[in-house]
């Protein structure tokens, strides 16, 4: 085994999992317990200062089982696991994807730091950059995909915080546009920022991309951030969310989840495990049927444009970015579809085979209207800047043979 360099998919049935400490099972047991027999009282001991942070882990040492707030064998078993995707030194899985990104947002910002986001971003997550951190005391600058990095760095400056500047966040591809921007220059960006006491760190949202079709630590973010919900759950049974980056980021990461007591469920972790094993076929297929449907799409007279990462023009910046640093365009599709609010309820009230709902990345294509759905919580000035308009209609592409996906979305375009 050592001597051959194993795809990730093909280690997601096996890896960190030992058969033959649980009788046999083939599959990891779900471990439906609340705490973990300790062998001595200092093996107990040695446990809870590597968890509470109090000392640095020795080369050879691991931590132990304690409890299963701080950690428990479906847990690790799936850190282990996610972590292979994005190449991570390690991951923490959240509850909710929300429940992540909050928890690296707190962890990293205190009252008087300044926060650069990009834009769009998910409603949940404008929702709490506007309203949460700046009751805190959190500065926050918006920027935006049009925008080079000499004007965003001038925005800094102009601030008068740009010593203040403590992490830049972004979400790319966003939701719900697809607007692409270079993790590259924003990481660079953030490297001109920091200092030998203070590292300005970059967050990436990769939700829209999954852990197979792109990789922000590879692009030089420090943090990449899921709501695993989407692709690496992919079955809209369960609610989840992930952190991956280096070693040292993801340990406060996860001592502030120890006891903010966020983490995920045994069964919701082992629910995970599953959906690993399929998380390659799923989304392999998923982005082959996006590109039909973007295609039927693009040529149908009652739609005025398509936002799709697989329709960008050759020789435009953002066709540059997705190539650089994207292996497929996805899954997620969105259009304007000509006229407003009323054509796009009338075209949304008529599918079938779609189902209207909000989340995105399950087998099952699904089919929301933004501006009054997922992003409604985002203010109405600060929406039409971001193009989230009436006529905005976002589709998550499922597994289903793509002609009925097709058949679907043309007979309620016939309906409108």
């Amino acid at each position: 085994m050592k001597d051959h360099k194993f795809n990730p998919e093909s280690l997601m049935m096996t890896y960190g999992y030992k058969p033959e400490l649980s009788e046999g099972s083939i599959k990891c047991p779900i471990f439906q317990t609340s705490t973990f027999v300790f062998k001595t009282a200092e093996e107990g001991k040695a446990f809870f200062e590597l968890a509470y942070g109090l000392r640095e882990k020795d080369p050879t040492e691991e931590l132990g089982l304690i409890y299963s707030r701080i950690n428990n064998p479906n847990l690790e078993i799936l850190e282990n696991r996610l972590s292979l995707w994005d190449q991570a030194d390690g991951c923490a899985v959240f509850e909710s994807g929300m429940s992540a990104i909050s928890t690296v947002l707190m962890e990293f910002l205190n009252p008087g730091d300044l926060l650069v986001y990009g834009n769009p971003v998910y409603g949940g997550t404008d929702h709490f950059i506007q309203h949460f951190l700046d009751k805190i005391g959190v500065h926050t600058l918006a920027v935006f995909p049009d925008q080079n990095m000499d004007e965003i760095r001038s925005m800094i400056e102009a601030t008068g915080k740009a010593d203040k500047l403590a992490m830049i966040y972004l979400e790319t591809p966003a939701n719900p546009t697809n607007d692409i921007v270079d993790i590259q220059d924003f990481s660079e960006l953030a490297a001109s920022y920091s200092t030998d006491d203070k590292k300005v760190l970059l967050a990436v949202d990769n939700t829209y991309m999954g852990p197979l079709w792109q990789h922000p630590l590879q692009c030089g973010a420090d943090l990449v951030v899921y709501s695993a919900t989407k692709y690496i759950g992919g079955h809209s049974d369960l609610i989840a969310g992930a952190v991956l980056g280096g070693a040292e980021v993801m340990q406060r990461v996860r001592v502030l989840r120890t006891f903010l007591g966020n983490m995920v469920s045994p069964h919701t972790a082992w629910l995970l495990l599953r959906s690993l094993e399929t998380l390659k076929i799923r989304m392999d297929q998923q982005t082959k049927n996006a590109q039909e449907v973007a295609s039927f799409l693009n040529s149908h007279d009652k739609i005025e444009k398509v936002h799709y990462l697989g329709l960008l023009a050759k020789g435009t910046r953002q066709y540059d970015i997705f190539k650089k640093q994207c292996s497929a365009p996805g899954a997620m599709v969105s259009f304007d579809i000509k006229g407003g609010e009323k054509e796009a309820f009338k075209f949304l009230n008529s599918l079938r085979l779609m189902k209207l709902a909000v989340s995105l990345g399950g087998t099952e294509s699904l089919a929301e209207h933004p501006k009054t759905m997922t992003h409604a919580g985002v203010e109405e000035e600060h929406r039409k800047k971001l193009k989230i308009s009436d006529k905005l209609v976002r589709l998550s592409i499922g597994v289903e043979n793509h002609e009925d996906i097709i058949w679907d979305l043309k007979q309620a375009l016939d309906n409108v």
